[in-house]
């Protein structure tokens, strides 16, 4: 098992656990789409590339910019 898992470390590093699941979902994509890991990977799965990548602040969630409100009162 991938440590950062075991003590929630990676969960905390992003945020939470649904931005941590969204977060590996698109960097997976990426490798299915030929993507290069930005770490030396020596032998490691996809998976303990990815959070080893995250551990060491090589990818991260953009945040989305604030949904303009219409919200002017005439309803």
């Amino acid at each position: 098992m991938i440590e950062a898992f075991r003590n929630e470390d990676i969960v905390k590093k992003v945020g939470g656990h649904f931005k941590l699941s969204a977060l590996i979902q698109r960097r997976w994509l990426e490798f299915i789409q030929g993507a290069r890991p930005m770490i030396d990977t020596k032998g490691m799965t996809d998976m303990e590339i990815i959070v080893e990548e995250i551990m060491q602040d090589k990818i991260a969630l953009e945040e989305l910019p604030e949904f303009a409100s219409d919200d002017d009162g005439d309803d």
